[in-house]
């Protein structure tokens, strides 16, 4: 912009909760992680903040919402090794017969058997996972639960200019990039007016 400004002088607007997702910095260690946030910037001193204090997604539960602020303002009590102890109506209680992916999904989905009733709910509803392993654990997970026979489809993977084959098509099938589905993806849409995936 040929100015000596930052940002060329122009207005960028960002967004974030520093108290929810930390920048991801491959192999770093918990203070390369800290120091790589925005507040650790020579940036920050030069922003002009303006502070969001109300969760909209949680208004209409305003005991979880006080409740994720006081988590992030420092103020909730802990019980040792700076852990918080959970309100009981968001604990999924394990039954000792079942692992504790059955009794979430059991939790979460509790009309699997009766499909019909429950896609419009299946569709609005969502098992928040941290890793995309976990993500295609609970979706097979889940997909067997469906009535129906179900249905596999492989990836064709390959490399471009890769004239020498260095990136055998194994390889590349072990990839899981994000926002991309699996190599193999089993679906079933039997008995449903969608198909999709349940976990993200």
């Amino acid at each position: 912009m040929d100015i000596n400004e930052l940002f060329g002088g122009k207005v960028m607007v960002s967004g974030g909760d520093f108290r929810q997702v930390l920048p991801v910095v491959p192999k770093s260690t918990r203070a390369e992680t800290i120091n790589a946030n925005l507040v650790k910037s020579y940036l920050w001193n030069k922003m002009e903040k303006i502070q969001l204090i109300r969760n909209m997604r949680a208004r209409a539960d305003p005991t979880f919402s006080d409740f994720l602020l006081r988590i992030g303002n420092g103020e909730e009590p802990t019980i040792r090794d700076d852990m918080v102890l959970l309100p009981e109506k968001l604990i999924v209680k394990h039954d000792g017969d079942s692992t504790g992916e059955d009794n979430l999904i059991r939790e979460i989905f509790p009309s699997l058997d009766e499909m019909s009733s429950c896609a419009k709910y299946m569709t609005e509803t969502t098992i928040l996972a941290s890793r995309n392993e976990y993500v295609d654990q609970l979706n097979e997970m889940l997909i067997a639960k469906f009535p129906g026979e179900s249905r596999t489809f492989l990836s064709f993977d390959s490399a471009e200019d890769d004239t020498n084959n260095y990136y055998q098509e194994e390889y590349l099938n072990t990839l899981t990039p994000s926002g991309l589905p699996p190599h193999r993806f089993v679906s079933n849409c039997n008995s449903l007016s969608f198909c999709e995936f349940i976990v993200y």
